[in-house]
């Protein structure tokens, strides 16, 4: 099936006998079979080839959740073009940007929005807007109903471009990270295998899927192993709940698992059925993973990847998963910890630039050929803007961003350190530590605190704790109390938005 389109291929191997097996089950009540996606999906690789798509051609997508995108991502590629998912938050001028930056041949939204965006596309030059609905209804998903089902697969190499994934931008411009057949290929198959995925599980999906994670670990796992999926248009813990007892996995942010933890019924027997909780894309605080450990007898499985990589390490399968970890390098990938400025390794437990080479490294920033010799070294390694460390044992655990150290008194401080000491104290909920500008050191030591509920811990409390713990040049010189941290759609908090709100104070 699909023979010549390298991920379109390897995708469909594994269901491509057992067609009448269930791909999906939706939130209508309705199940989607293996034939019935790919069916659909084939419809749509034609219409995108009516439409004038051909190869390495974007197609731009910006619709809120339903399977029709996912099926609009597999048509993409069966029809030889680069999936572009964006944000559904992205504002009309934010989407300006991405139109005028990848020029894509198609640009999908939903009705309510094509309106507003219709100018924004015309003046990016796009030869083709059509809409696409969470209920499947618009002109796209019209204009595919009259397609044939038969469909010949345009060649595509592991080394054609797939998709591009715009990062967030939170420190300049958004970039474009340019992903191969072969980079989403090599980790779905490293992640079916490491997490011993068999055809027989039922994967709860209730992450975004314009994302890494919801996209390309939690769909093309599922494709590759040919298993199913529960498929929510977005997270409700009442529903994660009604579909534990028929799932086995559940692949979450770490905001899934606080809120789950609140319900009465999260307990050993009630998710016996259940074999493996996955968390990513933001840090998972030691006090979640103990609580989810204490109250349901399973470890949840802490992972490590971004945009650009996708995952690189994970914590194991069978054996220790360790809390405040991201565990070990997936097979094939190699992770070191590198001194930022001379490029030279590190010792063991030492804090340094994470860097990363492997099958599953992108192949650079799309019309970025600057940032992308900035970030790739000649020999392969990527540059991941994270900070971490690498103990005797071989588990990783990151420390921060680059961007977030603070340099206080010429001091480097990690920000990690001093927050794992505050959301330890009785009466902290979560914390986030921020460097701002300060006349005297450069930056200021600052922390921004939620308390539990009915917590009476003062300012005065959270120094007494960490004068006992920290050298003076750590301790915050200010300390603020909110009733939430700022965090992005996958649950990462925002600290350049922290930075924005309390610099002036």
């Amino acid at each position: 099936m699909y023979q010549g389109n390298y991920l379109a291929q390897h995708l469909a191997a594994s269901s491509s006998q057992r067609s009448e097996s269930i791909f999906a089950h939706l939130e209508n009540g309705t199940d989607l079979s293996y034939a019935e996606f790919f069916n659909g999906a084939q419809q749509y690789a034609n219409l995108l080839l009516s439409l004038g798509v051909t190869p390495s051609d974007r197609v731009a997508v910006q619709v809120d959740k339903c399977i029709e995108v996912l099926q609009l991502y597999i048509g993409t590629v069966l029809a030889g073009g680069v999936f572009l998912p964006l944000n559904t938050a992205y504002t009309a001028s934010e989407i300006s940007y991405f139109l005028e930056d990848a020029q894509p041949r198609v640009f999908i939204c939903a009705d309510a929005s094509a309106q507003l965006l219709k100018p924004v596309a015309d003046a990016a030059a796009v030869n083709v807007l059509e809409t696409l609905n969470a209920d499947g209804s618009g002109s796209f998903a019209t204009l595919a109903q009259s397609q044939a089902v038969d469909f010949e697969t345009v060649p595509r190499t592991q080394d054609d471009l797939a998709a591009i994934l715009y990062t967030s931008g939170t420190t300049g411009r958004s970039k474009g990270a340019m992903l191969s057949h072969g980079n989403l290929w090599s980790n779905s198959s490293t992640l079916r295998d490491t997490w011993h995925f068999t055809p027989q599980d039922k994967l709860i999906h209730a992450l975004p899927i314009f994302h890494t994670h919801g996209l390309f670990v939690a769909i093309n796992v599922t494709l590759a192993t040919g298993s199913a999926l529960i498929f929510m248009q977005g997270f409700n813990v009442d529903n994660i709940i009604a579909a534990m007892p028929t799932a086995s996995v559940l692949m979450g942010v770490p905001t899934f698992y606080v809120r789950l933890l609140n319900h009465a019924q999260i307990e050993a027997d009630f998710v016996k059925n259940m074999r493996l909780f996955i968390s990513g894309s933001a840090p998972l605080l030691v006090e979640t993973h103990r609580s989810w450990t204490k109250a349901t007898g399973h470890d949840i499985l802490e992972r490590y990847g971004m945009t650009e990589t996708n995952m690189n390490t994970s914590n194991p399968y069978e054996a220790q998963r360790c809390p405040s970890t991201v565990g070990l390098p997936l097979p094939g990938v190699e992770v070191r910890v590198c001194d930022a400025q001379t490029q030279a390794l590190l010792a063991p437990n030492s804090i340094g630039s994470i860097e990363v080479r492997g099958p599953n490294v992108f192949s650079g920033y799309w019309n970025m050929p600057q940032k992308t010799k900035e970030e790739l070294r000649d020999n392969g390694f990527f540059i991941t803007g994270d900070l971490g460390i690498i103990d005797d044992k071989g588990y990783i655990s990151i420390v921060g961003r680059s961007k977030d150290l603070i340099i206080t008194g010429g001091f480097n401080v990690y920000p990690k350190e001093i927050e794992t000491l505050i959301d330890d104290l009785d009466g902290v909920l979560e914390s986030a530590v921020i460097g701002l500008y300060d006349a005297d050191f450069g930056e200021a030591v600052t922390a921004v605190i939620v308390k539990q509920s009915n917590s009476s811990i003062s300012v005065d409390n959270i120094n007494n704790a960490l004068n006992r713990n920290l050298a003076k040049y750590k301790q915050p010189k200010k300390v603020f109390f909110v009733d939430e941290l700022p965090r992005n759609a996958m649950g990462k908090v925002q600290k350049k938005s922290l930075r924005e709100t309390f610099e002036d104070q």
